[in-house]
This record gives structure tokens, C-alpha cells and sequence, in this order.
């Protein structure tokens, strides 16, 4: 998984979902990250891309659309925030730590919102 996650930009990026019969756990690929714990560095898009993958998996097994709704909500928040440049995660070179990530998140909820309907 480590190295798939190089593929979409690291571990700060890989969400990450265990499915088994009847329950599932989600989080980040890189889990309580423990070398950098503490230090506000760690990047939470992983943490919010696992939110919407149980989203999807809950609409799936609940036939719930708003639930799959809400998971492209959090992907659209997570791929503007990136995109404006405004939030650059530290391990691609920025200063953004997890608290300015998640701000630029939570920014971007609305327009998110508006652009998934």
C-alpha cells in the first residue's frame, strides 16, 4: 500500500478501507503516523478521503444516495482545496501543516457542495 500511495502523492493521500462481511474500518493508509505525531505536520486529506470511501461503502450496503452525495462533497472540499494552491501540504514542498489543511477543507465545503449538487 506504501507504494501505491506514492502513485497518488503519498501516504498523506491514501485513504484506506478494511470490508469485511458485515462491518468495515476505515482511516489513513499511514495511521497515527508516529514519527511525526504531535507536530501538527501530519496531512489530513487521507483521514478526510476515508470518511467519504465509508461514505460510499454505508450508501452501497444502505442503498442511502445522500450518504454517496456526501462522499463526493469530501472529495470535491479535498481536490479544491488542493488545487488553489492556497493549502500546499508539506511533503509536496508547502507549509501547510494539518490545522491550515483542514481549514482549507472546511473552506471548501461550500463550493464543493455546490458544484457536486
Amino acid at each position: 500500500s506504501d507504494r501505491g500511495a506514492g502513485l497518488i502523492g503519498g501516504l498523506g493521500m491514501a485513504p484506506s478501507g478494511d470490508i469485511g462481511d458485515r462491518h468495515g474500518l476505515f482511516q489513513p493508509v499511514h495511521g497515527t503516523a508516529p514519527d511525526i505525531a504531535g507536530q501538527g505536520k501530519a496531512n489530513p486529506c487521507a483521514m478526510f478521503l476515508s470518511a467519504a470511501m465509508m461514505l460510499d461503502w454505508l450508501a452501497d450496503r444502505h442503498e442511502e444516495a445522500q450518504l454517496e452525495v456526501g462522499a463526493r462533497v469530501i472529495e470535491k472540499a479535498v481536490e479544491i482545496a488542493l488545487s488553489s494552491g492556497g493549502a500546499v501540504p508539506m511533503e509536496y514542498g508547502g507549509g501547510a501543516g494539518t490545522e491550515a489543511l483542514t481549514a482549507a477543507v472546511i473552506g471548501a465545503l461550500g463550493e464543493a457542495r455546490r458544484r457536486v449538487g
